[in-house]
């Protein structure tokens, strides 16, 4: 059996809503990230054998299937092909192991998984909302509804705080730490590809860093929000949740002898890749089983992992699982998270996964855990080696 090993991971900054990437259209955000991430391996975009995109809301310009229309707009040989998916959340971390699996089967020798998400210009829900009069949720097959208890997000997240007892003041203190980091952190060129964008005037200006992070965030701002999804009891408020953002990302995988045999170092081996369901009312718990199992699977206990990387959907999420697993807070998204950097729904999995590729190499460590909470409760989760 072929393995399949990571040679490339990259992503564009991830822009904050009516930010810099207010003008550039979703497509070519993913062409921008592919033409980046071949570049980045060295290898011709002609041998790629497929390219698998996630993307969340497939409407709009996110629709027609965009993986097809960013591979052409990135100039890749018309015979490359491509697919889109949505895992929600968990979408681009889904096609990265879809890529893999690929190879692993015997079926391809390299492979894309990549994700775009322009929330500025398609709105969220508006694949099953398009005119924005139904709220969401309530435009879903009212027999679902009756048979399970289709939340919002937040109103999960409100109950994941309520089940591990989590304050507000945890919440807001874990959301000011992200910032923190993601300030300090170096956000090097090995994880992200300076991007066109615009400036705040509207011209053309290259983005180099997410553009969400804050220097410094006053905690007492950060305890005067409101809370979102309660008007009474909440702690859920817009600081100590994920940004709505813009971005794209990649992360080209090859069959290692392929590549060793073309003259290429792979970064990164697979040790598991997972995806699992979860209670679809709490939603955002599937992160606790998914990495359960892909720890099992890898065989590596939480005290191994030099890197994790939980995505901040919301800050109670990660805060739930370090009370679940013990880890060391150190270890736990080491730059930040989708607090401060974003979180542009299809293209957050990969852009974590470069982020984490890249962290492991600025440390030093070997191995790394990446697990995202997904709507309507499923998780997704690998676990990679560093070559």
């Amino acid at each position: 059996m072929a393995g399949p090993v990571i040679l490339a991971a990259i992503r564009t900054p991830f822009g904050k809503r009516g930010g810099a990437f207010r003008d550039t259209r979703p497509d070519l955000l993913l062409a921008h990230a592919l033409k980046g991430v071949v570049a980045r391996a060295g290898v011709d975009s002609s041998r790629i054998e497929d390219v698998v995109c996630g993307t969340v809301t497939q409407a709009g310009e996110q629709g027609a299937n965009i993986g097809r229309l960013g591979v052409l707009l990135a100039g890749f040989p018309i015979e490359v092909p491509a697919v889109s998916l949505n895992r929600m959340c968990g979408s681009s971390q889904q096609a990265v192991h879809f890529a893999a699996q690929a190879i692993a089967a015997g079926d391809v020798r390299y492979a894309i998984g990549c994700g775009v998400e322009n929330m500025t210009r398609v709105r969220m829900f508006s694949d099953i909302d398009p005119d924005g009069r139904h709220g969401g949720f309530s435009g879903l097959n009212p027999e679902l509804l009756a048979r399970h208890e289709l939340i919002h997000q937040g109103e999960s997240a409100e109950r994941v705080a309520e089940r591990w007892r989590l304050s507000r003041q945890a919440l807001d203190e874990f959301a000011i730490e992200s910032h923190a980091r993601a300030w300090r952190s170096p956000a090097t060129a090995r994880e992200i590809v300076a991007t066109p964008g615009v400036d705040e005037a509207g011209a053309t200006a290259a983005l180099a860093r997410d553009e969400g992070v804050r220097e410094r965030v006053d905690p007492a701002k950060m305890a005067a929000l409101k809370t979102v999804f309660r008007e009474t009891g909440g702690v859920i408020t817009a600081g100590n949740s994920s940004q709505i953002s813009d971005g794209a990302s990649a992360v080209l995988v090859a069959d290692e002898t392929a590549a060793r045999a073309d003259g290429l170092k792979p970064r990164a081996r697979f040790l598991a890749r997972v995806v699992v369901g979860s209670d679809p009312t709490l939603q955002l718990d599937g992160v606790i089983p998914a990495t359960r199992r892909a720890l099992e699977r890898a065989r590596v206990a939480v005290k191994d992992l030099d890197w994790i990387e939980v995505n901040e959907a919301f800050a109670c999420v990660p805060l739930a699982w370090q009370r679940e697993f013990g880890a060391d807070p150190a270890k736990l998204n080491p730059w930040g998270g989708a607090i401060a950097h974003g979180h542009p729904l299809g293209a957050t999995g990969a852009g974590l996964m470069a982020k984490m590729l890249a962290g492991l190499e600025a440390s030093g460590g070997t191995l790394g855990l990446q697990t995202m909470c997904i709507g309507h409760g499923m998780a997704t989760a690998t676990v990679v080696e560093r070559i």
